[in-house]
């Protein structure tokens, strides 16, 4: 039996299948969707549509550090609501109530 090369993994990233607004409103829609009891679900989702767009200019559309934005945007972050509201306005997201 031959060996086979295995090629390189890389891990996968949702920010680099986000390529346009509908793509960020219909990833951080379906977050929501499948469990938005889960702060830090939508807070890493959200740091994946920043990501995607550019973290520095979310930061500066959001008034907010970059470095804020990376920790409180990761899985482990707890932003809290006003940081939410704030990243969401830069990104051109508005969450809505049904």
């Amino acid at each position: 039996m031959s060996k086979t090369k295995l090629g390189t993994l890389r891990r996968w990233d949702a920010a680099d299948h986000l390529q346009d607004d509908a793509d960020c409103a219909a990833y951080l829609q379906a977050i929501m969707e499948e469990d938005g009891a889960d702060a830090k679900l939508i807070a890493a989702a959200l740091g994946d549509i920043a990501r995607a767009r550019g973290m520095m200019q979310v930061a500066r559309d959001s008034g907010l550090a970059r470095e804020a934005l990376y920790r409180a945007l990761s899985a482990d972050g707890n932003p809290s609501f006003a940081t939410v509201l704030k990243v969401t306005k830069a990104l051109g997201l508005k969450l809505t109530v049904a």
